[in-house]
């Protein structure tokens, strides 16, 4: 048997119960796919079923307002993937009278959709022909056929692709990049792959030259950038000052208390902005930066600087979508004793 005949098999006695397995509906797989894009299954399946819950079809995601599809993804991180989801689908509700793109090519036009999702939707609903690789198709592949290019290299990527398209089957293109994702996922694993019982344990090049840790090869090119937020909590009448973060930059379109970057960790407060004292510190850590953030309580705040203040009931904080540090802030008793 070849190797797509090994994995299918493997795969009808194994796939995973998950809630977008027994459909075909586009709509349904594109979600999936950007919300376990970075997400671990664990992690992002009660984020997918709300989603799903909430906006059911393409038009009901379409007719949302941003903030309503935001708070629904708070936590998750990663808002542009939200933001992505919302202008899309407000393009095919638009532009496309409601008909998600069908194949790969029409589904890379959407804002947001890569190849790896692009081939995934087109193959599990429509039948395309067309391998989706993620960074467990990288590694199984790289293992089995012992690829030591870099996979996030041009040579190495081409490389995985074509292994990966060659042993595509033409009757069950979406079984096969499922039971690759699968396969990496819960036996062909970053860090202690379950050798022992692999299907593919005789054939596999890495296993027999005893490189399977080695592999696959990345190059390591994202350099982590620190940055220093002062959030600076006013509160007036029951109300706490708010800020909506601008296009540009992390957490676009999420609330937040006053905020002021700055070059170095902050010290000291009084000097800078008057009388008030340090509630709370966190770190919080993205793809690319690093964030040190410090929570700060002020008595009066000279308010010219700031633009766009909203002045927010803080019975209604909860209400907005907001990053995760600032979520965690809010439902924190040192918090909820200052009012």
């Amino acid at each position: 048997m070849n190797f797509s005949t090994i994995l299918l098999n493997w795969y009808d006695a194994n796939k995973r119960d998950f809630p977008w397995r027994n459909t075909g509906n586009p709509y349904v797989i594109w979600v999936t796919e950007v919300v376990f894009q970075q997400t671990r299954i664990e992690q992002g399946l009660p984020f997918f079923v709300r989603f799903i819950e909430a906006f059911p079809t393409v038009n009901d995601l379409a007719m949302a307002k941003e903030e309503q599809v935001l708070k629904l993804w708070q936590g998750l991180g990663y808002y542009s993937r939200a933001r992505n989801l919302h202008f899309s689908a407000k393009h095919i509700v638009d532009n496309l009278d409601g008909n998600f793109p069908k194949t790969y090519k029409d589904l890379l036009t959407l804002k947001g959709v890569g190849p790896y999702i692009a081939a995934e939707v087109a193959s599990v609903c429509f039948g395309e022909v067309i391998a989706a690789v993620d960074g467990n198709v990288q590694r199984v592949i790289s293992r089995y056929f012992g690829v030591k290019e870099a996979v996030n290299q041009p040579k190495g990527e081409k490389q995985i692709k074509a292994f990966a398209n060659e042993y595509i089957p033409h009757n069950r293109p979406g079984d096969y990049n499922q039971a690759l994702m699968d396969f990496g996922s819960t036996m062909c694993t970053p860090r202690n792959p379950n050798c022992t019982e692999c299907i593919f344990a005789e054939d596999c090049l890495a296993n027999r030259k005893g490189i399977q840790t080695t592999l696959p090869v990345k190059v390591k090119k994202v350099k982590v950038r620190k940055r220093y937020f002062d959030f600076l909590l006013l509160f007036k009448n029951g109300k706490l000052a708010m800020q909506k973060r601008k296009a540009g930059d992390v957490w676009q379109g999420l609330y937040q208390p006053l905020m002021t970057e700055s070059s170095t960790k902050t010290e000291n407060i009084e000097n800078i902005y008057g009388t008030g004292y340090l509630l709370s510190k966190s770190i919080r850590v993205l793809s690319h930066q690093k964030l040190f953030l410090n929570f700060w309580v002020l008595d009066e705040l000279t308010m010219n600087e700031f633009s766009n203040v909203e002045w927010i009931k803080t019975t209604e904080l909860n209400e907005l979508p907001v990053p995760k540090s600032i979520e965690q802030l809010f439902s924190s008793n040192e918090f909820m004793n200052l009012y």
